[in-house]
């Protein structure tokens, strides 16, 4: 005996099946295509580190790696620099850009300090540099989201802030004038990173 199922429940049935297919069609290779994605991503940094045979280190004299960062780098304090140190350069390097953000700000990442086309030939900056356009220690500085030239001190409204100084060995000096944004660097750096390194400090208030 075959069962005598009303026409619209199979039509119903059909549409349901139809759709899971089409689903499927439109799922799955979505999938595919993210999954390559991350991979990419994830395989930038060490591409990046690798490119240029070298992997560099960013070190400070004021703070260790996690540490607290003193007050007197901050805009409760002086309000000046604090002196880094990195790694000799890599092989095919032609300039240095350093970018200092914070990531913990309430109203997303606040950038402290851009600075690029620094000479390969330092491998240091001293403390306090100035809020110049074309500083004496080399190379020129960026705006940051206080709407000034130059570094600016951790200032968060509250709790503890992180902040990471990260540093980019480029082939190539990029084409900005003084007075750039961290958004304008990244794109002029893209493709030209060597190698990177990244300290990151802390501070509460």
């Amino acid at each position: 005996m075959i069962a005598n199922f009303p026409k619209a429940a199979i039509i119903k049935n059909n549409r349901y099946g139809e759709g899971i297919q089409m689903t499927r069609r439109i799922f799955y290779p979505l999938l595919i295509v993210l999954f390559f994605l991350f991979i990419f991503q994830g395989n930038n940094g060490i591409e990046a580190q690798m490119k240029g045979g070298k992997v560099m280190e960013i070190t400070s004299s004021a703070f260790e790696e996690g540490g607290n960062i003193p007050e007197m780098y901050t805009c409760d304090g002086a309000n000046i620099s604090p002196p880094l140190e990195w790694t000799a350069a890599p092989d095919g390097a032609k300039s240095f850009a350093l970018i200092c953000d914070d990531p913990d700000a309430p109203m997303g990442t606040w950038v402290h300090w851009v600075a690029y086309d620094l000479p390969v030939s330092i491998s240091r900056l001293p403390e306090n540099i100035p809020p110049e356009r074309t500083p004496a220690s080399g190379g020129k500085q960026g705006i940051n989201d206080f709407n000034k030239i130059g570094y600016g001190g951790p200032c968060p409204p509250g709790g503890t802030h992180r902040y990471f100084f990260k540093l980019y060995a480029l082939d190539t000096t990029v084409d900005l004038a003084p007075g750039a944004t961290k958004e304008q660097l990244l794109k002029a750096m893209r493709g030209h990173i060597l190698s990177e390194a990244q300290l990151m400090g802390k501070y509460r208030r």
